[in-house]
């Protein structure tokens, strides 16, 4: 079978390459992060997943998205300078990590007002702000993308767009109150992002009058699009596409092209 992502495109993908960008901090901010680009007007906030703001494929990711969609992207640290072994998430031996503990330290309750706090530092620095989430990511842009964050008197909002791929602690009040433009990276098997998700989402913003671009992922799994196993079938071409999907939606809502 012929693969759906041409060879150009797995080729353009730093596939074991190393991260350009540099480790940094913002004022008055405690977190760490990975910094990429150089548009002053134009910034993209990369929200991590379970690995991390450290894993490689997060941070070439970002590098990708810095170049391609001419904006600087920042990556910061969301879990207190705790990380996960990448081996064991990567092999999904789940049994050798503590995730409840982990995630009593580091879930929503925890994060969410600091993530709030970054993205608004980030909109006071640049003209122009969007966000994508992968995973854990995912329920925290669509927060940053809510009706609440739009301010009524300028209709101005605090990102431009939001891209979540394959999110995990979504809810269904989530979805109902984004108000940005949402673009969903949507593997075809996730036991977080839920078929019943999936359809909500689908039928609400279009409801809502929200712009919306789907993209479905057959044949690959929850954690794909930033894992991009080489040894599971479809992931690597799944991750290049997703990446060269989330360039495109964010050229447009940034830059108009």
């Amino acid at each position: 079978m012929t693969s759906p992502i041409s060879s150009c495109c797995l080729k353009s993908f730093q596939w074991g390459g190393t991260p350009t960008g540099i480790e940094s901090t913002l004022p008055s901010l405690p977190n760490k992060v990975y910094v990429t680009g150089s548009n002053t007007s134009a910034a993209i906030l990369l929200v991590h997943d379970l690995l991390g703001w450290t894993f490689p494929n997060a941070r070439l990711l970002a590098d990708h998205y810095a170049s391609e969609a001419n904006a600087t992207v920042y990556l910061p640290d969301f879990y207190g300078g705790e990380v996960l072994p990448v081996e064991p998430i990567l092999a999904e031996r789940w049994h050798e990590l503590d995730i409840p503990s982990f995630m009593a330290r580091n879930g929503r309750h925890a994060r969410e007002e600091e993530i709030i706090a970054f993205a608004r530092a980030l909109r006071g620095k640049h003209e122009k702000l969007s966000a994508i989430g992968f995973c854990y990511g995912g329920w925290a842009v669509h927060r940053l993308g809510a009706k609440e964050f739009v301010d009524p008197e300028t209709g101005k909002a605090l990102v431009e767009c939001v891209t979540a791929g394959h999110p995990s602690l979504l809810t269904v009040k989530d979805i109902d109150e984004v108000a940005v433009p949402v673009q969903m990276l949507a593997p075809e098997f996730d036991n977080q992002y839920t078929a019943e998700l999936k359809s909500h989402e689908f039928l609400t913003l279009q409801k809502n009058g929200v712009p919306l671009d789907y993209q479905h992922f057959p044949g690959v799994w929850h954690g794909a699009l930033v894992r991009g196993d080489e040894a599971k079938k479809g992931e690597r071409e799944a991750m290049a596409r997703a990446k060269n999907a989330a360039v495109a939606w964010h050229r447009w809502w940034l830059h108009g092209l």
